[in-house]
């Protein structure tokens, strides 16, 4: 059951990203990211660095690995910020992404990761996969052999699919995995998500789970965050925004998939909802 709706949270995400820098740097040195193009990730291959980020100070090695939340800026320098003068130490093997994720309408994902994230040379050792994911990026980037664009741009994604999975399983306290983690709630879940164009109300979907109306909508809302209905319709929105950037289905049956009786009432709620209409969203998504 949490599998099941963790997958297809998963799949509305849609992680794109790609490497963009991996190279040998001599001391002193010191690189910036705005944070503006997505989530930002680094590995030291080699030698070690400092980050800063908002006051924060992090001294990495050889095998590390940080993973920086979208918009949160930092600075990656070597152990000496002195640019000016020269500098004897081991030179620094760097390997550097980014991510964006397809959040026009926002996940349940939003707080699973801190801003954040260190994972340790010594965690790494324990992670087998993540560090022949690693590996391979590494190879193929340096490569620059045909294809290897594509290569890395997906094994980049599931980079980034593999750090939400690792991360379930460390933050308890963030709001999906306390609804999941209900009996009640994740049935629910579990119901909305494998057939959102039901007609689901709230004294239906309660019935179903075992709890009076007044009871489930405080449980819902209280660990999901937000109430029922918009919680549907959310998920309605996101699931049509798939099959309007995936398919070629007239308007009339997008509406009837994902629960809307007209394309009239589908279309004023996705207008609603994401300042656009279907039409124009699908003309956006295929233009890119």
């Amino acid at each position: 059951m949490f599998s099941d709706v963790l997958s297809d949270v998963l799949r509305t995400l849609r992680a794109t990203g790609t490497v963009y820098f991996c190279d040998q740097l001599t001391p002193p040195w010191e690189k910036h990211y705005s944070g503006e193009d997505g989530a930002s990730f680094h590995q030291i291959r080699r030698g070690s660095c400092r980050l800063e980020s908002d006051g924060l100070v992090e001294h990495l090695g050889p095998g590390d690995l940080v993973f920086l939340a979208p918009g949160r800026a930092h600075t990656l320098r070597s152990e000496s910020s002195n640019l000016e003068a020269p500098q004897q130490g081991a030179d620094t093997l760097l390997l550097c992404g980014y991510c964006t994720f397809d959040n026009i309408l926002g996940t349940p994902l939003s707080d699973l990761f801190p801003d954040i994230i260190v994972i340790r040379e010594e965690q790494m050792q324990e992670l087998s996969w993540l560090q022949a994911i690693l590996n391979q990026l590494s190879r193929e980037y340096l490569s620059m052999r045909p294809g290897t664009e594509i290569v890395v741009s997906r094994m980049t994604e599931v980079l980034i699919v593999e750090l939400i999975r690792m991360n379930f399983g460390q933050q308890g306290e963030a709001t999906l995995i306390k609804a999941l983690a209900d009996k009640y709630v994740s049935k629910a879940l579990q119901q909305l998500h494998q057939n959102p164009e039901k007609p689901w109300s709230l004294e239906v979907l309660a019935a179903d789970v075992g709890l009076s109306r007044a009871a489930f909508a405080k449980r819902f809302k209280g660990l999901v965050g937000q109430p029922m209905f918009d919680y549907l319709t959310q998920l309605r929105m996101q699931r049509a925004c798939q099959l309007l950037a995936e398919t070629d289905l007239p308007l009339y049956e997008v509406a009837s998939r994902v629960g809307y009786e007209s394309d009239l009432s589908f279309t004023r709620t996705f207008k609603k909802r994401l300042g656009k209409t279907p039409t124009s969203y699908r003309k956006e998504i295929a233009m890119v």
